[in-house]
């Protein structure tokens, strides 16, 4: 053969590889687009679980959220937690598509045992006290059997959100915040490191209600109800003495505001007993009903990816 007519011949040969490996690359790019745009997000949001007015609230929370996948919900406690377990909830988000599921606790803390039963569920290395996994087992909870990665988001610590479902609470029960104060009134927990962790979270979510309100004065307090009766007692004692201290700065009665995820025996009955006899404006409203709790699962689920 010519030496021209080889030189081409080779020339001709290069092309082909250079085409077919341009080829190869460029299929292996889509298969990668592909898998990125089947990537489904699944989320369970995990609570603790009531009576059915309780449980009504978190499950239309849930409805409401538009995480861009697949939502289920999981209750710790209550009557409804052996319908809505953890490891079926894990189960149906897989039939439903997902390839990877984000629990977000709807906890008013990410610092008490409840938050450390959601991370246990979700196969995370802590490791639980006799009666909080004896609650687990009672209600029938196990960790699920899946080879989905699973990620635990902060309970509602300090979300911006938190803030502003408090404020509105408070907002309702005045038309002159400007002379009002406002008490933060939390469930809390029982060790003293626990309470200083969520009164870390709380406090900056006191000073955001009394700069979007424009209250006087906002504080918060945490009557841990499960702690020894002589701690609660001082808990007590305590939220007593700020809202004396609060009445007696404004002239008014002072607006108090719970910080629990739903309505149950501690808005109804424990703190209107806990408080009774002061100078108090109290409604009782918790965080549900309200449409920013479901914004706030959708800015965990998506500050998670």
């Amino acid at each position: 053969m010519p030496p021209m007519q080889k030189h081409l011949s080779a020339l001709a040969a290069l092309t082909l590889v250079l085409a077919a490996t341009a080829a190869s690359a460029q299929t292996v790019q889509s298969i990668s687009v592909g898998e990125r745009t089947v990537r489904t997000v699944g989320t369970i949001v995990v609570a603790h679980g009531g009576d059915s007015a309780w449980n009504a609230g978190v499950l239309d929370a849930a409805r409401s959220a538009r995480t861009g996948g697949p939502v289920e919900v999981s209750f710790l406690m209550g009557p409804a937690a052996k319908e809505f377990r953890f490891q079926d909830a894990v189960a149906n988000l897989e039939r439903r598509g997902a390839t990877e599921i984000v629990v977000v606790p709807m906890l008013v803390s990410s610092h008490s045992g409840h938050y450390d039963q959601v991370r246990y569920l979700a196969g995370d290395s802590v490791t639980l006290d006799e009666q909080m996994l004896h609650h687990l087992h009672m209600a029938g909870l196990d960790r699920a059997s899946t080879t989905l990665p699973l990620r635990v988001t902060k309970a509602l610590d300090d979300a911006p959100q938190l803030a502003r479902v408090i404020t509105q609470r408070a907002l309702a029960l005045t038309k002159s915040p400007r002379e009002r104060a406002v008490l933060i009134v939390g469930h809390g927990p029982n060790s003293a490191e626990d309470y200083a962790a969520w009164m870390a979270n709380l406090r900056p979510v006191a000073d955001s209600v009394a700069a979007s309100g424009h209250f006087r004065d906002v504080r918060v307090e945490l009557v841990r109800d499960d702690a020894p009766a002589a701690v609660r007692a001082e808990a007590v004692r305590r939220t007593r003495d700020i809202i004396q201290l609060q009445y007696a700065a404004t002239g008014k009665d002072v607006i108090v505001v719970p910080v629990l995820v739903s309505k149950g025996a501690i808005s109804r009955d424990k703190i209107p007993s806990d408080l009774a006899g002061l100078p108090i404006v109290y409604s009782g409203e918790p965080l549900l009903p309200h449409p920013e709790i479901a914004r706030w699962i959708e800015s965990r689920v998506s500050a998670s990816r």
